[in-house]
């Protein structure tokens, strides 16, 4: 099931498209200080719905049962294959088996930088454009749920509010967007951090 919320996109740059489209890398950079021994390498699709509305981001929320990351919410990704010709390829391969998105819906905008999450894997985000009119097809193995954010909303750096989180160990602060009763954290919460300076980048 989808819930999205309406809103205007007042709050954007006018040219918001324009904006991510010289922003964002054309290729992945998978530089330095963005690897780690052993580091396995994914791919997420960052969805930008482009509805006449507003634009709103794709995210969902995985199954309670999964071994990692259970219930939080997420972009569709996962591991690289190595069937997939690309990094691009992986993430729009892990859209379609999560969500059903087809292909044909999918316009890639450009790469945000990597991110390794102490799972053990190295990110890299794909943003892309998404056509309206696209049907989903959710597997239920591996999502929950799929619902719709204004882009508006992590554009304002003040929705993010710093959260103390203990991992593995380790204290430490991440700042978490909560969206209609959801909490976004961890590498979802980054990744739109990162779209949001990639938005304000031209300011």
């Amino acid at each position: 099931m989808v819930g999205v919320a309406q809103s205007a996109a007042a709050g954007l740059p006018a040219d918001w498209r324009g904006r991510l489209r010289r922003s964002l890398a054309a290729q992945p950079a998978h530089l330095p200080q963005h690897s780690a021994p052993d580091a396995q390498p994914a791919a997420v699709l960052v969805p930008i719905v482009d509805r006449p509305g507003g634009p709103t981001l794709l995210l969902t929320t995985r199954a309670g049962h999964l071994r990692q990351h259970a219930g939080q919410i997420s972009f569709p990704g996962g591991r690289i294959e190595p069937a997939d010709l690309s990094v691009l390829a992986a993430a729009v391969r892990e859209a379609r088996e999560e969500i059903g998105i087809d292909d044909r819906y999918i316009e890639p905008l450009g790469y945000l930088p990597d991110y390794v999450v102490r799972t053990g894997f190295r990110i890299t985000p794909v943003v892309a454009l998404i056509s309206p009119g696209f049907t989903l097809q959710v597997d239920a193995a591996e999502v929950a749920e799929v619902f719709e954010m204004p882009l508006e909303f992590p554009y304002h750096p003040d929705n993010f509010q710093p959260t103390r989180r203990v991992l593995h160990g380790v204290e430490v602060i991440l700042n978490d967007l909560n969206f209609e009763g959801r909490n976004v954290w961890g590498a979802t919460a980054i990744i739109l951090q990162a779209l949001s300076a990639a938005l304000r980048k031209d300011s």
